[in-house]
């Protein structure tokens, strides 16, 4: 009975860990979504890129960006 038990505790233990991963992964996905929702208005809004395709868009970034990232401040710069 006392095997019974641990057993069910343990599972339950899991089944928790599992949920709060879940909502780990969740919050996680929500956020990145966000970010490249803002991200893709600031891009419309600054190159005036509203009416271009994605593959227009993906054109018109790789265009400059050697330059923007050759040129970029250190502030924005990785490390």
């Amino acid at each position: 009975m006392d095997d019974l038990n641990n057993l069910k505790k343990t599972r339950a233990k899991l089944e928790r860990t599992q949920l709060q991963k879940n909502r780990l992964k969740n919050i996680d996905r929500k956020e990145r979504a966000h970010r490249l929702i803002t991200k893709g208005a600031l891009l419309e809004k600054y190159f005036e890129a509203e009416e271009l395709t994605p593959d227009e868009t993906e054109e018109l970034l790789k265009t400059f960006a050697d330059y923007i990232n050759a040129n970029k401040p250190n502030k924005f710069k990785k490390g």
